[in-house]
């Protein structure tokens, strides 16, 4: 899986989940504030990129994750 097809993938599927614009997910955006996640909300996060791309995350590997680019490269970091 190619850089821009997680990029397309995660896109969609967080602005499906949590409800907002696609637009707004940048990866320089703050995960948190863009997604306006509390602690559960970031537990369903986790559950939501683990099942889509067959990965295994937790929480703390998670917290360390700010921003949609270190969302992006974690999960290629993962997969490959």
């Amino acid at each position: 899986m190619t850089k821009e097809e997680i990029i397309s993938k995660v896109n969609a599927l967080l602005a499906e989940e949590f409800e907002v614009e696609e637009e707004v997910i940048t990866p320089d955006a703050n995960i948190k504030k863009t997604l306006e996640l509390d602690s559960l909300s970031l537990v369903d996060l986790v559950a939501l990129i683990d099942g889509e791309f067959g990965i295994k995350t937790n929480g703390a590997e998670m917290s360390k994750v700010l921003t949609f680019g270190e969302l992006y490269d974690f999960i290629a970091g993962k997969i490959a």
